[in-house]
């Protein structure tokens, strides 16, 4: 499976479209880097000046540059660097997006895009506090911004705050396209224990649309897989990450997904040429690493201890914000069960996903404590998630013995 992959930019209001909903895709793994001054040199970054998104950043720059209180080309300039961010995996182009909302960072009411961009940004860093103030902030000014809907039902969903985010969900459906609407609420729906349900709103929803930009194909497909698999139907999630690949665009969430159904399909092979080409990628890497692993590949000791390192170096900064592919490294790359778990209840704290119920779930059944992690064990019970797997190792580890 070729793993070359083309960028596309799509229109402003895709690309706002596209990254009101990035967030239910995947949170942050690593700290953004800020830029000092506008003197450092942004060039050396996995985008081939003759990209069109290459020529497009450079003349954003040298516009803002020219004038850096030019609020509208910030803005853009903060997308483009911002969705680069998730489709790469590097997380020096948030820091990058941050630099050019400089002028309005510190504001305490900015002007409604800046605030609504500067709480999608804080959000990347884990600040959802500092995000949501922005966004209820940016709700109460326009009522109808769906960008600012879509990311306060995102958040609420990353912190399990699951009747809000169906508040949030249905403020969009007056206001967004049907696929939109019936997105986030679909996607609320799948996991709390209606994924049939979920599946069928969001598939009909779909084909109702007709025309979608690549970056909603892509989201739609890769939620429609997760909804297969917590239906239990592998067969199905495999045809629906498979369209979702051959989509011509990069999408890092997307690849974590389809490799870890591969990977817990006993198929790391097939993992190995689908991520060979992403180390820069923290969460990509991890994949890769557990595929070699498995397949006692030659570069699975290389990828262990650049893994490593990179984890080394984000403790020694203080940053807490990739526990959850820590503790997952530990878990199952260096078979330290401890820190695992340490880990994977440090990051229950401020994420509560399914992804991150599962870590925790793991790490605990590997130290046999069941009540380390007793706050995943809830959440299933009361979410009503359906995953067969997390339901599995749940049943497995309220059966050891106190």
């Amino acid at each position: 499976m070729s793993t070359i992959r083309t960028y596309t930019t799509g229109t402003v209001t895709d690309w706002g479209r596209g990254l009101a909903l990035a967030f239910f895709a995947i949170a942050a793994h690593a700290t953004p880097y800020v830029p000092k001054d506008d003197s450092v040199v942004l060039e050396h970054l996995p985008v081939r000046p003759s990209d069109p998104v290459a020529r497009e950043l450079h003349q954003l720059r040298a516009e803002l540059a020219a004038n850096p209180r030019r609020r509208e080309t910030a803005i853009r300039l903060a997308e483009r660097y911002f969705a680069l961010a998730n489709s790469e995996g590097d997380p020096r182009y948030v820091g990058y997006a941050q630099a050019a909302l400089k002028p309005w960072w510190d504001l305490a009411s900015p002007p409604l895009d800046a605030l609504v961009m500067r709480a999608i940004l804080k959000q990347y860093s884990h600040d959802f506090s500092g995000a949501m103030q922005d966004l209820a902030a940016a709700t109460r000014e326009d009522p109808e911004n769906a960008r600012a809907w879509s990311w306060r039902a995102a958040i609420d969903m990353v912190q399990a705050n699951y009747e809000q985010a169906r508040k949030d969900c249905l403020a969009l459906k007056s206001i967004e396209s049907d696929l939109y609407a019936v997105g986030c609420l679909s996607y609320l729906d799948s996991t709390t224990g209606r994924a049939g349900a979920a599946y069928r709103a969001l598939s009909e929803a779909y084909a109702r649309s007709g025309d979608n930009s690549p970056e909603m194909k892509v989201w739609v497909l890769t939620r429609l897989a997760e909804m297969s698999q917590r239906m239990g139907n592998s067969k199905q999630a495999e045809e629906h990450f498979r369209a979702a690949y051959f989509e011509p665009i990069n999408d890092q969430f997307l690849l974590a997904a389809y490799a870890d159904f591969l990977l817990d399909q006993g198929r790391p092979d097939e993992v190995i040429p689908l991520l060979v080409d992403w180390f820069r990628s923290d969460i990509l890497l991890l994949r890769l690493a557990l595929a070699e692993k498995a397949r006692r590949a030659p570069k699975a000791g290389e990828h262990i201890e650049a893994l490593r390192s990179r984890f080394d170096a984000a403790a020694l900064r203080g940053d807490k914000l990739h526990q959850q592919e820590e503790a997952r490294f530990n878990l199952y790359l260096l078979g330290n069960k401890e820190k695992a778990l340490a880990l994977a209840r440090e990051n229950w704290k401020l994420q509560r996903e399914p992804r991150d119920a599962r870590i925790l779930l793991e790490a605990a059944l590997a130290m046999k404590d069941p009540a380390a992690a007793q706050g995943a064990l809830d959440w299933l019970d009361r979410s009503g998630h359906e995953d067969p797997g997390l339901r599995q190792t749940a049943q497995r580890l309220k059966a050891l013995k106190p």
